[in-house]
């Protein structure tokens, strides 16, 4: 029960108006601030998600002089594992189809299966400060939105940040279908030449492709 501050008539807790006077109780402290708007700090965890104080550690790297500026940082999930993953989970759309097509493009051209290994190198070396200017610029939008609630905020934040947690499963799927195709490959190419033979000798029966 609680107190009204007029004529001390005791009411529920939940109470929003005195039952005997009708005046107003005050909202609590924490409804009060619950309507707030986040402040910086909050709102760059909150736009990153998962892992944002590690984030925000090498983003301190890039902002450290006057004006931003790349330094050198090294992300291992963008590099070990597949990179148009990790931007399609970090909501990095246009980055995530460039490396997409560019390594398959990249081998079509050179011939070169292992050229994959060099993008992903430079992803390695670029993903931090990609995904710097990725939230920093979302963070502008918001900002742009001018004043919102705690509500539209959070759902704001929502949808520009965070991560989208079925790419963890399309990347597993996707692995393992790379794997079981490398063992299919393995399985049908064919068999391999018989030992060398001298110049005397006869030639080798030819292949049987079927």
């Amino acid at each position: 029960m609680k107190a009204c501050e007029k004529c001390d008539q005791q009411n529920p807790d939940d109470a929003l108006f005195c039952h005997q006077c009708g005046s107003p109780f005050s909202a609590p402290l924490k409804e009060q601030t619950a309507s707030l708007p986040l402040d910086e700090a909050q709102l760059w965890r909150a736009l990153i998600g998962p892992n944002a104080d590690r984030y925000l550690e090498q983003f301190g790297k890039f902002s450290a002089g006057a004006t931003p500026r790349f330094a050198l940082t090294w992300h291992w999930p963008a590099f070990l594992f597949d990179p148009f993953l990790w931007f399609l989970y970090r909501k990095m759309y246009l980055y995530a189809l460039v490396y997409a097509v560019g390594p398959v493009l990249s081998a079509y051209l050179t011939g070169d299966v292992t050229v994959g290994i060099v993008w992903r190198i430079v992803a390695g070396v670029s993903a931090n400060y990609l995904y710097y200017w990725h939230v920093k610029e979302h963070l502008a939008q918001i900002r742009a939105r001018g004043t919102l609630d705690s509500a539209a905020q959070k759902r704001l934040l929502r949808d520009l940040g965070g991560v989208q947690p079925y790419v963890i499963w399309l990347g597993v799927a996707l692995h393992l279908l790379v794997l079981a195709l490398l063992i299919e490959m393995i399985r049908e190419s064919p068999p391999g030449e018989g030992k060398f033979q001298g110049r005397g000798s006869q030639e080798a029966p030819a292949r049987n492709f079927f």
